[in-house]
């Protein structure tokens, strides 16, 4: 009954800036055809935003546009769709160059195959890159002039809780969301002069299609130190992320175990090593000991 009550109070408040901030304003979100970007989609139009979505797949472009066209709060709303691979900068040029700015954009798209370092080819590790940070930075580098030539604009990336703490099992997906975060940090800086705001996203993991694509390829020891991790909905983190963003927060750190390993890392520097170490080491045991009864069997 608690938790139900909390949540109520937060779509509450979540709902009544989300009025404030998003109605009548544009919005643009990359990977919006599932997971958290259609659920930033579907809450974006039910606050009154006029939305764009952009993703590889026409067919499931056009579900979610259905879906998204439900929940406006208004016919007079604007949903459109975009096709476009995000990894690709001439395919995302041509279709964003001549786009008119967003008063919103949020880059939520985004790939991860977890796995050993040793057992992972070179295209997994560029696949990372590719989508995940250049997939942002060719977005943004599409719709910037707009914002530079209107004075205005509110750029929010998602980045992970792998992107601030090196993850075990995701030597390809954790440096790709590093990199979103130092290219956030950097555009913070360069754009507020420019009163272009830059938030950075760090969810936990998010019940989505890609997390059970992930769930295929996890060594037993990331599945261990998963058992500890509280899975969110994807409601649930853009409930937050729209929360915050419109309070102007650059760092957005939704549930309980985002916000407390951010916490963790930055307040402990070294020693938050020496924390995941320990978890690690009964990760390994666990592993170890369930490997044996197994083979004893």
């Amino acid at each position: 009954m608690a938790a139900a009550a909390a949540e109520a109070v937060l779509r509450a408040v979540t709902t009544n800036l989300s009025v404030n901030a998003y109605a009548g304003k544009s919005a643009l979100i990359t990977g919006g055809s599932s997971g958290i970007g259609l659920a930033l989609a579907k809450q974006l139009a039910g606050a009154g935003a006029h939305v764009a979505i952009l993703a590889r797949d026409p067919a499931k472009l056009e579900r979610a546009c259905q879906e998204i066209r439900a929940a406006r709060r208004s016919d007079d709303q604007r949903v459109e769709a975009l096709s476009v691979d995000v990894a690709s900068h001439a395919s995302v040029m041509q279709t964003l160059a001549a786009y008119p700015a967003p008063d919103y954009l949020f880059n939520s798209a985004g790939v991860a195959h977890p796995g050993l370092f040793q057992d992972l080819e070179i295209e997994i590790f560029r696949w990372m890159m590719d989508v995940n940070y250049f997939g942002t930075l060719h977005v943004i580098q599409a719709l910037l002039p707009g914002m530079l030539a209107r004075g205005s604009g509110h750029i929010i990336n998602f980045s992970s809780i792998a992107g601030f703490q090196g993850i075990y099992g995701y030597s390809a997906y954790s440096p790709s969301k590093f990199a979103v975060r130092g290219l956030s940090d950097v555009l913070r800086a360069e754009l507020k002069p420019h009163h272009i705001r830059l938030s950075v996203v760090f969810p936990p993991d998010t019940q989505t299609p890609q997390l059970e694509y992930e769930n295929q390829f996890k060594p037993e020891v990331l599945k261990i130190l998963d058992r500890m991790n509280k899975v969110m909905r994807p409601e649930e983190v853009a409930r937050i992320v729209l929360r915050d963003a419109a309070r102007g927060v650059y760092l957005i750190t939704p549930g309980f175990d985002s916000t407390l390993f951010f916490h963790l890392h930055n307040l402990l520097g070294p020693l938050s090593y020496r924390v995941m170490d320990l978890m690690l080491w009964d990760a390994h045991r666990k592993a170890q000991a369930a490997a044996k009864n197994q083979g004893s069997k």
